[in-house]
Formats: structure tokens, C-alpha cells, sequence
């Protein structure tokens, strides 16, 4: 069944450094773009991640320190991958969790505008793993009944991606929308803030934060009984998406507070 837009949806798949959002980095990104009318276009970029890529992590997507060394970086390929996506879903496998978050990172170090919270999210390994619970490789097996050549090459796996997206929708037909918006809903984890979900939405509409200590608690009860805890979130290794809206949470709730 083919998915069904109002407006561009570009799937993409991210490779790294390793799996840490925070302190790796991309060394290459698949982008498929899928029009309304069905036309499609795809791009895959290489790149110098400016850090040692490890050995068992270059035994997973084949990609070497030497391959990508006279590649350009993300900042130099970052206002072109913008444009691309600009006006555009996002869909991925596993995407909520890792390659969005990465991404954002990416943006933020590359000083590139792009409000990525506006988007549309289709995590197809979410869908998958509540009507299935598998990886791709068998996400791919079992709705398209083929076998995955060249997993973890970017392009494979994105590709891939989108099939099993279109199996989806023919197989839990009376189960899921072929509507982004639905889709959208329904393989997201929560409602999360923050990309990294750090901070997500409670029932009653509150930012609530969503490990540590303060797990569960208002975000801007915790300003109030933990001053502490702002600062210390600033000083440590969390991702500048999650420090930039907890900053602005912070200062919406001190003009509040003046209000």
C-alpha cells in the first residue's frame, strides 16, 4: 500500500562513530525523499566524522577511518542536507530513539537553524516492534519475504525501511492509518520534549522529567525544590537539544514567576 501525503517524507538512516547521541559522530547518512505525487529521490553522503572511528564499530557498517578521511565534515555538508529536508516528515527505523537525536546534534554543532520539533515522526521500528517485536533484518523477511542484502549499509537499511513501511500498511490494514499523522502518533514512545526524551508529557499536560532522581516530577517543581539540578544538568554530558528547551523551560518559568 503506498503511503499516502500531503507533503514530502524523507526517510533517512544515520551510521556513527558509535551509538552515544551525545559524544559521536556521523559518518554517513542515507536520504530517501518521497513526494505526494510518489516520485522519489535519494542522496547518501560519506563523512569525516573528525574522530577515530573504533574497530567493532567499523566491523558493523564497513566503514574505515581511511574511507571517509578526504570526505567532507557535517558542517561543511549540513546546510545541504537542511534544504533537503526542509519542508519535509522524517522517517526512520529506530529513528526517534537514535538517528533524530544524532542529527539534532549535528545541527546544533554545525550552528545550522532548523527546528526540527516541527516535524513529523515515523519510527517503523516502533510499529514493527508493537505488532511484532523483531529487528529489520527480520522486519524485512517477515513483510516482504525477501532477505536483506547489505545490511548496515545506510542505503540498504533506509530502503528497506520505507518497503517494510509499505507492507505495514497492507498488512495491519484495518489497524493502521495510511495517514503521517497517524503513523506519526503511533510509533512515537510517549510525548516526548526533547529528542532524547528526557523530558516528556504527562497527563496532565505537565513536562515531566523522565529519568534520575527526579523521574516523573514537574520540571518546573523540580526549578523550585532542586535549584541545583539545573545546573548540574548543564554541566554534564547530556545533549544540547535537551539543555536548549530546558534552558527556555526554565526561563518561561521565572517570567511566569515575575508575571
Amino acid at each position: 500500500m503506498k503511503l499516502k501525503l500531503t507533503k514530502p517524507i524523507v526517510f533517512f538512516d544515520i551510521e556513527a562513530t558509535g551509538l552515544s547521541v551525545i559524544k559521536d559522530r556521523i559518518v554517513e547518512i542515507s536520504i530517501l525523499k518521497i513526494f505526494p505525487d510518489e516520485h522519489e529521490e535519494s542522496v547518501t553522503y560519506r563523512v569525516n566524522p573528525e574522530m577515530h572511528i573504533p574497530k567493532d564499530i567499523s566491523a558493523i557498517h564497513g566503514i574505515y577511518d581511511d574511507d571517509v578521511k578526504d570526505k567532507p565534515t557535517f558542517k561543511q555538508i549540513a546546510q545541504t542536507i537542511a534544504n533537503i529536508i526542509e519542508g519535509s516528515d522524517l522517517g526512520g527505523f529506530n529513528s526517534n530513539k537514535f538517528d533524530i537525536p544524532l542529527l539534532a546534534e549535528e545541527f546544533i554543532r554545525a550552528e545550522i537553524q532548523i527546528d526540527l520539533h516541527k516535524r513529523r515522526f515515523i519510527d517503523v521500528q516502533n510499529i514493527y516492534h508493537k505488532m511484532e517485536k523483531r529487528n529489520l533484518e527480520a522486519a524485512y523477511k517477515f513483510y516482504c519475504h525477501k532477505d536483506l542484502a547489505n545490511a548496515h549499509s545506510a542505503f540498504a537499511d533506509i530502503k528497506a525501511t520505507y518497503e517494510v513501511l509499505q507492507a505495514q500498511l497492507d498488512k495491519y490494514a484495518d489497524e493502521l492509518q495510511n495517514d503521517v499523522d497517524f503513523l506519526a502518533e503511533f510509533s512515537s514512545r510517549g510525548k516526548a520534549v526533547d529528542f532524547a526524551s528526557r523530558m516528556t508529557i504527562d497527563n496532565q499536560g505537565r513536562v515531566i522529567f523522565n529519568f534520575g532522581k527526579h523521574n516523573g516530577e514537574p520540571v518546573e517543581k523540580v526549578f523550585e525544590t532542586d535549584k541545583a539540578y539545573y545546573n548540574w544538568i548543564m554541566k554534564n554530558d547530556f545533549p544540547e537539544d535537551t539543555k536548549r528547551i530546558l534552558t527556555e523551560l526554565k526561563l518561561n518559568a521565572l517570567n511566569n514567576k515575575e508575571g
